[in-house]
């Protein structure tokens, strides 16, 4: 396996499937050391601080063997005493997504094959608010807001008791103390259950090995936030928890033209 770094849920597939054929030590014997202690990492609330670090002095080796930039990757934990949450006015929304290209800079998105967002923001006609099946994702008008429509940005909606943290098999992704439900994508296996469950089409999932400008990365980054993601792992908003523990607002808040 030295010719390839193999993801922790590769790994787990190969691994497996070595198993049923009685081959597991020559696969583990097989794997270069940084594969082994990837598929070996502890969950994040079981690392030590020592841990920690040593975790996120090997990702910002990576990262910057990758991407040519010098990465800050916090663990920064919740702020005491502190919860979370947004409050939307849907009457002063215009749909000009900046929101959503906001969130794409901040938190390094996957731009081309595949684009992916974390904010989707609904055109509906006026009067037509409760049918969102008739809602339009795609609209592109000249100018906006259009005469006679409402417009609706939904992403993870950092669930009281959020029903995809019930059905992670690994416990991969948890809510925190102050609300912001979170993903550690070194142990997410892509199974993808937790998009079956969530109500809002909240996450999404990386079908290929994410594509994101060297230019455009944002190296200023949380462990369970903006860093990096990787083929076959499932991302979603965090509430920008790399900015809000570190005193400052969303990127989308901040964007927003009409406030």
């Amino acid at each position: 396996m030295s010719g390839k770094h193999y993801t922790r849920r590769e790994f787990i597939r190969n691994f497996s499937l070595m198993i049923l054929a009685g081959l597991s030590l020559p696969l583990l014997s097989s794997c270069a050391k940084e594969e082994v202690e990837d598929f070996l990492q502890k969950h994040f609330h079981e690392m030590t601080e020592e841990d920690k670090r040593r975790v996120i002095t090997n990702l910002e080796r990576r990262y910057l063997e990758k991407y040519g930039r010098k990465f800050q990757i916090s663990t920064q934990e919740a702020v005491p005493e502190t919860f979370w949450g947004y409050g939307l006015e849907l009457s002063r929304c215009i749909g000009c997504r900046r929101c959503v290209y906001a969130c794409v800079k901040e938190n390094n998105h996957s731009r081309n094959d595949p684009q992916l967002h974390w904010i989707r923001v609904l055109r509906l006609r006026r009067g037509n608010l409760i049918n969102l099946e008739d809602s339009d994702h795609y609209y592109d008008p000249d100018l906006v807001p259009e005469k006679g429509f409402t417009y609706l940005p939904v992403q993870c909606q950092q669930c009281e008791n959020p029903p995809c943290v019930k059905v992670c098999p690994v416990h991969a992704t948890w809510k925190e103390p102050d609300g912001i439900v979170v993903v550690d994508y070194n142990w997410c296996i892509g199974c993808r259950y937790c998009i079956a469950a969530c109500p809002y089409k909240g996450r999404v999932f990386n079908w290929a090995e994410p594509n994101i400008p060297k230019e455009e990365i944002n190296p200023s980054v949380h462990y369970l936030g903006n860093r990096p993601r990787m083929k076959s792992a499932v991302e979603k908003c965090t509430f920008c928890i790399q900015r809000v523990r570190a005193g400052r607002y969303p990127a989308c808040v901040e964007a927003c033209p009409t406030g």
